[in-house]
């Protein structure tokens, strides 16, 4: 499972012409779901971006998580994280889970995320969604349950 997770002031999905997410002060997490991912991932991301400490502590210094600010997550499917654009110019999605399976994973996700006493919203799974968002920072972190990077 992968996550670009962005620290932001807001972030907003919809789905034309519906509105369908918002937060304020948090994470905004894009996720993409990779053949073969199990509960470890989701485990692994859930656990991941609740504790990162990239929210800034009195000194100003990034030391502070999701968790000790009380800032809220906002997380979108994006099967694009798994493209594959070594080998010409169009990107290979073989490396993406399956829609069902990765929905439900997804979910789990969102799941694990609440467990934690995190406010979590969500965009809708598949759907072509316009994302907006002001990065606070900006902060951009990479995560890969398999830690590829």
């Amino acid at each position: 499972m992968r996550a670009v997770v962005q620290r932001v002031v807001q972030a907003r999905v919809t789905v034309e012409p519906d509105y369908v997410a918002e937060i304020g002060a948090g994470l905004l997490l894009l996720v993409g779901v990779e053949r073969g991912d199990g509960p470890g991932d989701v485990a692994y991301v859930a656990d991941k971006s609740v504790a990162l400490r990239v929210f800034g502590d009195d000194a100003g210094r990034m030391n502070r998580s999701l968790l000790e600010v009380g800032g809220e997550a906002l997380v979108v499917s994006q099967f694009t994280l798994h493209g594959d654009v070594r080998r010409g110019r169009r990107p290979s999605f073989t490396q993406a889970e399956d829609p069902a399976l990765a929905e439900r994973r997804y979910e789990e996700l969102v799941a694990a995320i609440r467990s934690h006493g995190v406010t979590a919203r969500e965009g809708r799974f598949g759907a072509r969604m316009t994302v907006d968002c002001s990065n606070d920072g900006p902060v951009t972190i990479l995560l890969d349950s398999r830690r590829l990077f």
